[in-house]
């Protein structure tokens, strides 16, 4: 055998170093909205009884739409299908016990099934994506595997029992339709149990349903398909199931809040630079406004101190005639003079004791300033000032993380006091008005918040687990939310109620949605 000297080695190390960097990095899905599609995803198993006993056939693995209707494919239950002696069950995996399921529709040529439960319940749908699959995104394989069963030794009793789904990471490898039906081709691990689970993006959406794998022979690279969406959402269509069906991009939040402060920190410089040229434009203002003043005080000062000089000459030249006329003994004469002398000296004395000190130059200076300035114009970009009535609410996509169904605009009618669209009263705390929705029949619980001053509407929604939900209705009841009116105590007492909810809350929302609100008629 040739040897490898060293220097070939390090070479060929370089290379396969090199080799690693140029692979794609693996992109993690959001944990938490897998986590909570996962409790949408439930196991279906075709059953046999005989008498009281429950004897599992097969099972495979679905997902809800609503909340009382499962996807599932087609040949999960066929069996069950062809003999009416078998039964089909439900195994919710977020709790809840298990009940029997009524097949709605059977789509075997690309292989979907529609399932009711014939219990009701409360499933948690999942959301469907409307955009199309392209590069090597990465996926989440998500349902019941029997070899992972096998290797727990999970008995008849155990499979009826809820069990949380097994999550699989992959990537997809592109489109491949098959002779019947479109599918997708991906890299995330499925065995026998995961057929009809779902196939969901990085932010919990389905972007396919699992039906078969290639066949390997143990070398081969492993791929996997399932039925796409453009399959899925026209079935569920057809038999008048709306899905909530979601189109915009998958974005993290990690990266909505790197743009949030990013804006931020632009709003914060623009802010600054108005702040520069408004102070700027202010000391200029004052000083036009102080030497305006000061040549109008003194020309005033000047204009009283001349008036008083030349009325003082008409006194004395008045005084002069009223002497003379005396003099002569004429005292009709002495008596206009005397008169004239006299008004001219109250006169000069009127026009010193008015004329302007200088303490009026400060007093007509901010005068000036008080005023509004001739054809000023608001700055550009300054925030709107705090505004309440109607207001027209539109979603604002890139600021946004939809991960629910689409959208729509909001109308909202707010009052200073807090209450929003006349009958819903919102809580206060750090200055902040927000109102916890805490619903008795899904598992999500919703914090809308409002700002005026910038007449931003949000809305952050959590999605939970059974026990999580219920803890925090159990702290919902604990307080009564006031109606619209109550006063600032009532306002500020809701605001430290919903904050202990809060504090229950994961740190992060699974879906926000954030408006600009703008005057005008409800939508």
């Amino acid at each position: 055998m040739k040897a490898i000297f060293p220097s070939a080695i390090a070479r060929l190390a370089l290379a396969i170093l090199l080799a690693c960097a140029l692979l794609p990095a693996p992109a993690w899905a959001d944990a938490a909205d897998i986590e909570a599609a996962s409790r949408g995803v439930v196991r279906i198993i075709v059953i046999e009884e005989e008498g009281a006993e429950l004897f599992p056939i097969s099972h495979g693995t679905g997902f809800a739409v609503t909340p009382e209707l499962v996807v599932t494919n087609a040949h999960v239950v066929a069996e069950a299908r062809a003999d009416r002696t078998l039964s089909i069950g439900i195994v919710p995996s977020d709790g809840g016990s298990a009940i029997y399921g009524r097949l709605v529709a059977y789509s075997p040529g690309n292989d979907l099934a529609l399932l009711a439960t014939t219990t009701p319940m409360s499933l948690s749908p999942l959301t469907i994506s409307g955009g199309e699959t392209s590069g090597a995104e990465a996926v989440t394989s998500v349902g019941f595997p029997m070899n992972v069963d096998r290797a727990q030794g999970l008995d008849n009793r155990e499979l009826f029992m809820p069990q949380p789904p097994v999550k699989s990471r992959g990537f997809l490898s592109g489109r491949r339709p098959t002779r019947d039906f479109d599918t997708i081709l991906h890299t995330a691990p499925v065995a026998r149990g995961n057929s009809g689970g779902p196939l969901l993006d990085d932010c919990g959406r389905v972007i396919g349903v699992n039906s078969f794998g290639a066949e390997s022979s143990g070398t081969d690279a492993e791929f996997y398909f399932a039925v796409a969406t453009s399959e899925l959402i026209p079935f569920l269509r057809r038999n008048n199931v709306v899905p909530q069906v979601n189109s915009l991009p998958c974005r993290s939040l990690a990266e909505i809040d790197a743009e949030e402060r990013e804006r931020s920190e632009r709003e914060m410089l623009a802010s600054q630079r108005q702040a520069e040229a408004d102070r700027s434009r202010q000391v200029q203002r004052e000083d036009l406004a102080r030497r305006a003043a000061e040549f109008d005080v003194m020309a005033e000062r000047d204009s009283r101190m001349m008036l008083a000089m030349l009325l003082l000459l008409g006194a004395a030249g008045a005084g002069y005639a009223a002497w003379l006329a005396r003099e002569a003994g004429e005292q009709k004469r002495l008596r206009i003079a005397g008169g004239l002398a006299g008004l001219a000296l109250i006169g000069a004395l009127a026009a010193w004791l008015t004329r302007p000190g200088f303490d009026a130059i400060e007093e007509r200076v901010n005068s000036a300033l008080a005023a509004p300035e001739s054809g000023e114009a608001g700055p550009s970009g300054v925030i709107a000032p705090p505004g309440s009535g109607e207001l027209a609410c539109t979603l604002d996509a890139k600021r946004s993380r939809v991960t629910g169904g689409e959208s729509t605009d909001v109308p909202l009618t707010w009052s200073a006091d807090g209450c929003v669209n006349g009958r819903t009263q919102y809580g206060q705390a750090d200055g902040k008005w927000s109102r916890i929705l805490v619903p008795g029949d899904e598992a999500v619980v919703s914090i809308n918040s409002y700002d005026p001053k910038t007449r931003t509407y949000r809305v952050d929604r959590y999605l939970l687990s059974r026990d999580a939900m219920e803890a925090v209705r159990e702290a919902r009841g604990k307080f009564e939310a006031p109606a619209c009116g109550g006063g600032d105590a009532k306002v500020r007492e809701l605001g430290r109620h919903q904050a202990t909810i809060a504090a229950m809350l994961p740190s992060s929302p699974n879906e926000r949605l954030v408006y600009d609100c703008a005057k005008g008629s409800k939508l």
